[in-house]
């Protein structure tokens, strides 16, 4: 019985977040073809799409600590261990935003069709496509959108805490002098897995760290940022006083064994 209430759970997320796009595809198309429309389209993901899906899935947010105001364009970074991070990262921030995300996901129908005009897709098979990445985030920070990243490298092997960064993020930053905002989502991979046969609905705790100003970095500092970045996050997770996702890794090996 648990097995079926978590595949109708499951069924439940993908159909939450179908039909806002289905409804209001019209509207969000018209909104991309405006010289600075994304801001709408923003404003919809946050404020209906993100909340419709996170409270229509038995989740509710919170932020332990103050969150910096975002004066100018930022680079957010956080760790990525389940879907409900898309819609969490959205209420994350009111200053508009534009993810760097896997060119995959285009292949949806209506939803693909907006995410190719308001994300910087790209194709982590093809050296030429991760390299487009850097000129193609020109065009948002010049209209004063920030640039969101989920850093890691094989993100879906649940048996490890936070797997290693890749480079692109911090290299973004430093050559668009974008100062970085780590958040560490504490409750995802516990919560809502990518495995189907575990989670459950709660709170959502979500931590800012220190932001990094990177107007003094320069490409040396790539690699030691990555790993720094690394670091603090996992040393987080690590310290979590409830060690939600430490508590999610020995379930996983707890069903591999």
């Amino acid at each position: 019985m648990r097995k079926i209430l978590l595949l109708l759970w499951r069924i439940w997320f993908y159909t939450l977040g179908a039909l806002p796009v289905i409804i209001l595809f019209p509207l969000l198309a018209f909104f991309l073809f405006l010289s600075n429309g994304y801001r709408y389209l923003y404003w919809v993901a946050r404020n209906i799409w993100s909340p419709f899906i996170i409270f229509g899935m038995g989740f509710w947010i919170k932020r332990v600590n103050k969150f910096p105001k975002e004066n100018k364009s930022i680079m957010l970074i956080a760790n990525h261990s389940s879907y409900i991070d898309i819609m969490l990262m959205f209420r994350m921030s009111k200053k508009p935003f534009v993810f760097v995300g896997k060119k995959e996901l285009t292949k949806i129908p209506f939803f693909g069709y907006l995410y190719k005009r308001a994300a910087i897709t790209v194709d982590r098979s093809s050296f030429e496509s991760r390299k487009e990445v850097y000129k193609n985030a020109i065009p948002f920070i010049n209209k004063g959108y920030s640039i969101c990243v989920f850093p890691e490298r094989e993100y879906l092997d649940e048996t490890i805490l936070l797997n290693q960064f890749k480079r692109g993020a911090f290299k973004i930053a430093i050559e668009h002098k974008l100062p970085i905002l780590p958040i560490v989502f504490l409750d995802c991979k516990r919560k809502f897995p990518w495995y189907t046969t575990h989670g459950f609905p709660g709170q959502l705790r979500a931590k800012a760290l220190d932001i990094i100003d990177t107007n003094a970095m320069n490409e040396k500092n790539i690699n030691q940022l990555t790993d720094i970045m690394h670091k603090n996050i996992s040393k987080e997770l690590m310290h979590d006083p409830k060690q939600n996702a430490v508590k999610a890794i020995l379930v996983w090996k707890k069903i591999t064994s």
